[in-house]
This record gives C-alpha cells, structure tokens and sequence, in this order.
C-alpha cells in the first residue's frame, strides 16, 4: 500500500493499493484503500491547500507527478 500525500503543504490524500512495479501514473478509485482530504471539482482532484494533483477520468485518476509524494511498499504480481 502507498500513501499518497500532498507535495505542497504534506497532507496524506489516501492510501492507494499499487500493482506493479512501475511509477504512479494512475490510480484506480477501486483501488482507493482510504481517503483522508480528496476535493473533486472542475473535472479535477484537489489538495485542500488549493494545488490540484489528478484529473478525474471516471474510473480512475490521471495523476499529475509534480504535484504528489508517496511512500510504502508496491504490490507485485
């Protein structure tokens, strides 16, 4: 599970089941584990401090790698 959080100000978005080894371009709301500040709005997902980090895409986020960190362990397989 990953943690994805904010690179502006550091607040945890929510915990993101990832599978496979590959970067975070994605995320999948089905695999969206928890979410603890998440703001939709204009077709995109938005920090609380106002930087938007994804663009909603209905079944999933297209995320914007500048804009999140992350850390903990990717699933294989």
């Amino acid at each position: 599970m990953l943690i994805l959080k904010c690179a502006a100000c550091r607040r945890k978005l929510w915990r993101y089941n990832k599978i496979g080894p590959g970067e975070v371009h994605r995320c999948h709301k089905d695999r969206i584990d928890r979410v603890w500040n998440l703001e939709e709005r204009d077709g995109k997902v938005w920090c609380p401090c106002g930087r938007a980090v994804g663009i909603d895409r209905d079944g999933y986020y297209t995320m914007d790698k500048k804009a999140f960190t992350y850390s903990g362990t990717k699933a294989t397989g």
